[in-house]
């Protein structure tokens, strides 16, 4: 099974900054990590290809740094991965970012001489949180798709059965192949890579994709001017401390002042 897992680099902070002229991300001077999600959905295909034989690649799409989200990758278990960068693709959107991804899938099957069977993504990104990109991947490549997944197994038959989270629990689903799937938090941890593998990966070459490499694509499709959303506006809730502590009162005169304060503010 040839699978391709689709990964992003994220601020390793809950501090999100953004560029107040531009909109996008500030990474500068942030520390940064594979996306978590992601990390799951590498753990997945991993764990298939140990089953099922075949090639994991894995794609990034980000600034020149983020050929350190392949090589982490490259230490836990995929055979090869591609960094797609250019200034064209600079301030792309979900839409936008999901379309390069899908004809730099096509460009890589050229150049590996394959096609992938199984194209894994993280459910969404810590940093955006929209879970858009890869339904929209499975929609610009025609696949079937499934979401939040907490696991999948092969098939004999070409198909794979996936486990999906859904509110109430969750559903068995069964997709024939190739097709794209989300994955959530699984019941287990992606392996941690040894002091071997990590110095193995980072003597690798991460070949970088620009739109030169994606010959069928189009630009105009791409960056900001490709993309049909902005973000107008960011801002940081404002929280405002106004609860009330009721101290040194026994239990009853407590409650019986609870009581009070919930009926004045038309609670009760």
């Amino acid at each position: 099974m040839n699978i391709c897992v689709c990964v992003k680099q994220v601020p390793d902070t809950t501090e999100i900054k953004v560029d107040p002229v531009t909109h996008t991300l500030v990474r500068a001077g942030v520390p940064s990590i594979v996306n978590p999600f992601d990390t799951y959905a590498q753990e997945v295909g991993v764990r298939l290809k140990e089953q099922s034989g075949g090639r994991l690649v894995v794609l990034t799409m980000g600034p020149e740094q983020a050929k350190e989200a392949v090589k982490s990758c490259l230490a836990v278990g995929a055979d090869g991965g591609y960094l797609i960068s250019s200034r064209a693709f600079g301030g792309s959107d979900t839409l936008a970012t999901s379309y390069i991804l899908s004809e730099a899938i096509k460009a890589v099957e050229e150049k590996e001489g394959l096609k992938f069977d199984l194209i894994l993504c993280g459910k969404q990104a810590t940093d955006g949180d929209t879970a858009q990109v890869g339904p929209e991947i499975a929609e610009h490549l025609g696949l079937p798709q499934v979401t939040y997944a907490l696991d999948i197994t092969a098939k004999d038959d070409g198909s794979i059965e996936v486990k999906r989270e859904f509110d109430a629990g969750y559903d068995i689903i069964s997709a024939r192949l190739p097709a794209v799937v989300t994955v959530v938090k699984l019941p287990y941890e992606p392996r941690y890579p040894t002091i071997k593998s990590k110095m193995a990966a980072k003597k690798k070459e991460v070949p970088v994709l620009t739109e030169a490499e994606i010959p069928a694509i189009d630009t105009a499709q791409c960056g900001l001017h490709g993309s049909p959303t902005r973000v107008k506006k960011t801002f940081t809730p404002v929280r405002e401390k106004n609860g009330v502590k009721l101290a040194g009162l026994e239990p009853a005169d407590a409650a019986a002042q609870v009581v009070k304060l919930l009926e004045d503010a038309k609670l009760l």
